[in-house]
């Protein structure tokens, strides 16, 4: 067994680095650096050690989610998944900065909670609540 002690970082492709950083911002992420590398990157970072990789080359005519928006169900990561210890003040803090829901609140057999939104380029963000 490999032993992996946790996530180093999410892969989010985007089409727009001031639009995405901004977007990112509101949520209490920090910009590092970027754009680098060849495809190019930049790497935002909140505070809680939640680390995110923008791969700058998103389509700019793509107006739809493929893994999440299309009738066929193409295999993938579909969402990054949030650990908040209060959902209800997290809900009360994206309607604050103009952050629409996509997805609950709602609670599932465990007892955890959960709401989802979209990031500019669509991309889904739930944030969790444990049960």
């Amino acid at each position: 067994m490999i032993n992996i002690s946790r996530i180093n970082h999410v892969g989010l492709r985007v089409r727009d680095l001031t639009v995405t950083r901004a977007f990112y911002e509101k949520l209490g992420f920090q910009f590092l650096v970027g754009p680098v590398g060849p495809e190019p990157v930049a790497i935002m970072e909140h505070p809680s050690g939640v680390n995110i990789n923008f791969i700058l080359n998103g389509d700019e005519d793509a107006d739809t989610n493929l893994l999440m928006d299309v009738p066929e169900k193409h295999p993938g990561f579909t969402h990054i998944a949030l650990e908040v210890d209060d959902l209800a003040i997290a809900e009360k803090q994206l309607a604050t900065l103009d952050i629409p829901l996509s997805g609950g609140p709602m609670e599932v057999m465990d007892g955890a909670k959960l709401m989802f939104i979209r990031d500019p380029d669509r991309n889904v963000i739930e944030f969790h609540q444990p049960g």
